[in-house]
C-alpha cells in the first residue's frame, strides 16, 4: 500500500492503445461520484514539463541521443512528482497519470536499448521512490496501435516517438509485459482490442476495489 493517503493510478501502453481515452473516462466517472481527483500526463503535467514535452515530441529533433531523451523525460518527471503528484496524494486525492515511470522503462530502457534496470534506478532518483498503486497496461499489438493513429490523425500527424520504426514499438511492448510479470500485484493488464465499454468496465471494477480498501467514499449508491 502507498505511503500516502491518496490513490495513485497510471495508464500505460504502446501508441494508439486507448489509454488516454480511458484515463479521461475514469476522471469523469470519479468526479461524478464526488471523489477528489486530478488527471495529469507525462511528459508534461507542469509548465516546465509541458515545455519539455514540446521538445521530446517535436519531429524536428530526430536523431536525439537516447541518453538525452531519457534525461529530459526524467527532468519532467521529477517536477511532475514533486509539484503535482505527491502534494495531491498527501491531500488524500486520487491522482491519474497518463504515463509515468514505467513508460521510460519501456521506451528508453527497451525501445532505445538503455536497459530497464538502468532506467528504473534513475526513476527512483527522479521520483524519490513514488510508485503507482495500480497501473493499467493497455496491451495491444504495436502495428494495430499505429494503424489506429494513422486512421485517426493521418500518416503525417504522428509525433517524434510515434514515428519510430515498428521494431522500436515492439521492444516497448515486450518490456511493458515484462514489467507486468515482475509486478503482478500492481499491474492490471487489459486487452486493448476490447471495446471501449468493456475496457472501462475492467478499469472501474479495479478502481472501485481499491477505493473500498482505502475507505475513499464515493457519491454513488451501492
Amino acid at each position: 500500500m502507498s505511503r500516502y493517503p491518496g490513490l495513485f493510478i497510471t495508464f500505460e501502453g504502446v501508441e494508439g492503445c486507448g489509454k488516454s481515452t480511458q484515463a479521461q473516462a475514469l476522471l469523469e466517472r470519479l468526479r461524478a461520484d464526488g471523489v477528489p481527483v486530478t488527471l495529469s500526463r507525462e511528459p508534461g503535467g507542469t509548465p516546465l514539463g509541458e515545455r519539455v514535452r514540446e521538445i521530446l515530441l517535436d519531429t524536428g529533433h530526430t536523431g536525439m541521443e537516447a541518453a538525452t531523451e531519457l534525461f529530459l523525460y526524467l527532468a519532467s518527471r521529477a517536477e511532475h512528482a514533486a509539484k503535482v503528484i505527491v502534494p495531491r496524494l498527501e491531500a488524500g486525492e486520487v491522482v491519474i497519470s497518463d504515463r509515468f515511470s514505467d513508460a521510460s522503462v519501456a521506451y528508453q530502457g527497451g525501445g532505445r536499448g538503455l536497459g530497464p534496470a538502468t532506467v528504473e534506478a534513475l526513476n527512483q532518483v527522479a521520483t524519490k521512490g513514488v510508485k503507482p498503486d495500480v497501473t493499467f497496461l493497455m496491451d495491444l499489438d504495436p502495428e494495430e496501435g499505429l494503424d489506429r493513429l494513422v486512421r485517426g490523425r493521418g500518416e503525417h500527424a504522428r509525433d517524434r516517438i510515434e514515428s519510430e520504426v515498428l521494431d522500436f514499438h515492439r521492444r516497448v511492448r515486450e518490456v511493458y509485459l515484462e514489467s507486468s510479470r515482475r509486478e503482478p500485484a500492481r499491474f492490471v493488464v487489459i486487452d486493448a482490442r476490447l471495446s471501449r465499454e468493456e475496457v472501462e468496465a475492467q478499469v472501474t471494477a479495479a478502481v472501485d476495489e481499491l477505493l473500498g480498501e482505502r475507505g475513499m467514499r464515493t457519491g454513488r449508491t451501492p
